[in-house]
């Protein structure tokens, strides 16, 4: 079966319910869906910083980090590594982040639903879906 690893993006629009990516979630399996530390790590930021209601927003947020499978981005370093050093070289670097989680959805065969396809398209070898219709 087809595993996905859901970019912190996407996690915000299921959290607000938003375009429909609950549904799309539930027609894949929920069972088939991940998401990095890294996103953990971006969601719980966004509670600390920019948050309105930010009770309301850690205990949403924390509710789906802990439901969700959160992969461990150590088996992803290599994979890091050398696609920062190849966008470093290419002068087309993007967020340390964002090369970690697409290096998470490369090193685990996985692909990465987001709606950053602008900069994660260039990572080499990652697959990559956008729910997201505009």
């Amino acid at each position: 079966m087809t595993k996905y690893l859901l970019d912190t993006n996407i996690c915000i629009y299921f959290l607000r319910g938003k375009e429909g990516v609950d549904v799309k979630i539930n027609e894949i399996g929920a069972e088939n869906c991940f998401i990095s530390e890294m996103t953990v790590a971006e969601l719980l930021y966004g509670v600390e910083y920019s948050s309105k209601n930010e009770k309301e927003n850690r205990k949403l947020v924390e509710g789906f980090i802990n439901d969700a499978q959160v992969l461990s981005i150590s088996n992803a370093i290599p994979v890091y590594a050398k696609e920062k050093a190849a966008l470093r070289k290419n002068g087309t670097l993007i967020d340390d982040i964002d090369i970690f989680i697409g290096a998470t959805a490369i090193a685990n065969n996985m692909i990465l639903i987001t709606d950053n396809e602008k900069h994660l398209n260039r990572l080499s070898n990652i697959k990559m879906e956008n729910w997201i219709k505009r």
